[in-house]
């Protein structure tokens, strides 16, 4: 099968980070900007960025930079527009976007200003048509009159639905993860509708964000962990018994972990591309897709860092189809599933159902 029929689907985007979703062309120019300041120095950093077959080391050294290129309003701002972008173009209908609230004193940046240059990015976002949660005011401002004369083409547009996940890195303290926490409950008018548990796997203690996490859920915000990216039955064992929404990758569960999985039906993000170039997973042939879908356990298809593994929605589900042997209505089947499993209120979930069942039949499957 082409390319384009995978570009053509619709499809539901639930694990993608947005720094780590920037495109190249967007970071070699921030970079060479930054070396002709004297604050990098570009040739040191060039080939990082363009390397496509990072390990796992590697990619969080990738994060480095990346931190190191957007620590201003303006830039996370592009950087949001771009990404939303990126997936529209390539038929995403629905997109869960994370990132960790950053605090840079050097620019006057807090964790709120972070976010609010975020969701600005959401507002400039004008070659698609947009739904982040705009209040009411917003909405009169920038739907009314668009949808009454349709002066900015806006009802031919593509449509894409758009949440944010607020990430805890585990880098962290439990204060500083309770700002977080505070703040995605502050922002949820703006889309904001859960809470990530991420960063680099061998630092910190997951235990250590327990009380946020707990919080998080008690104000009705849902919450996925980044679970078994590396072998630590305690960890992996602990985060299962917690019982969050959706878990990420999930490659290094041992078989009772395994068999508590299964059990407790919790929907896992797999990100193909992403396991097999950091070594997590030593082939798409021993990939846990495949266990997990043929005996039907909830799960969702991935990009996870589309810009650090250089791969796009589309390609995974090319690389999907291929390598366990699935259709196009199989492939089909498991976009639509993946509504089930976002953080979307129930509005959309409806809307977003009723969008697939009414293509589904414009893909002769």
């Amino acid at each position: 099968m082409e390319m384009d029929y995978w570009v053509s689907i619709p499809k539901v985007e639930l694990h993608a980070h947005l720094n780590g979703s920037v495109r190249d062309s967007t970071l070699l120019e921030l970079a060479k900007e930054l070396g002709e300041k004297g604050i990098i120095l570009f040739s040191d950093v060039e080939h990082v960025i363009l390397k496509n077959d990072r390990s796992l080391t590697e990619v969080f050294k990738m994060f480095d930079l990346i931190h190191i290129l957007t620590t201003d309003h303006d830039t996370v701002t592009r950087i949001t527009k771009e990404v939303v972008e990126d997936f529209a173009s390539e038929n995403v209908v629905y997109l869960e976007l994370r990132t960790t609230p950053k605090r840079n004193d050097s620019r006057g940046m807090t964790k709120h200003s972070y976010m609010e240059a975020v969701v600005e990015g959401l507002r400039r976002v004008d070659a698609f048509n947009i739904d982040f949660a705009l209040t009411e005011t917003e909405l009169w401002k920038k739907g009314t009159s668009c949808q009454r004369n349709n002066e900015c083409g806006c009802l031919s547009k593509r449509k894409i639905y758009v949440r944010l996940l607020l990430s805890i890195d585990r880098r962290e303290t439990l204060e500083a993860a309770m700002e977080t926490v505070k703040l995605a409950l502050d922002m949820r008018n703006l889309g904001v509708v859960g809470i990530d548990l991420s960063g680099n796997p061998k630092v910190g203690e997951w235990t250590t964000f327990l009380p946020a996490l707990r919080f998080a859920r008690e104000q009705g915000l849902r919450v996925t962990l980044h679970c078994g990216e590396v072998p630590n039955q305690e960890e992996i064992h602990g985060m299962l018994d917690f019982l969050p929404e959706r878990i990420g990758h999930a490659c290094c569960l041992e078989e009772d972990a395994w068999r508590k999985l299964k059990t407790s039906k919790i929907p896992v993000e797999i990100c193909l591309t992403s396991n097999i170039r950091t070594n997590t997973i030593s082939s798409i042939a021993v990939h846990h897709f495949a266990d997990l879908y043929s005996t039907k356990h909830p799960l969702i298809l991935c990009t996870d860092d589309s810009g650090v593994f250089s791969t796009s929605l589309s390609k995974e589900y090319a690389i999907a189809a291929a390598a366990f042997g699935l259709g196009k209505k199989e492939m089909f089947q498991l976009a639509k599933n993946a509504v089930e499993y976002s953080f979307a209120e129930d509005k959309v979930v409806s809307e977003l159902k009723d969008f697939f069942d009414t293509v589904e039949a414009e893909f002769s499957l």
